[in-house]
């Protein structure tokens, strides 16, 4: 398993109702609010073998009210 962190740009007053949405899919490990650009930061563990663009556009960006997401990869160097 290795762990994304997804950051997500709601439609006005949407937030809670994304923010609601994503814990119901039980795929989210953290979700944070946050302040800036973003209104949302998640973090989630998939397969090392996953899509990850397909993971995100099945499970995350398919739901109502989020206008935009930015993605970011880890990965192991220290």
């Amino acid at each position: 398993m290795k762990p994304i962190f997804v950051q997500l740009q709601c439609a006005p007053g949407k937030t809670y109702e994304v923010a609601d949405a994503l814990y119901a899919t039980e795929l989210i490990s953290e979700l944070y609010s946050t302040s800036g650009d973003y209104d949302l930061l998640l973090k989630i563990y998939v397969e090392s073998e996953e899509d990850i663009g397909k993971f995100i556009n099945d499970h995350v960006a398919s739901i109502p009210g989020i206008v935009r997401s930015l993605t970011t990869l880890t990965f192991r160097a220290f």
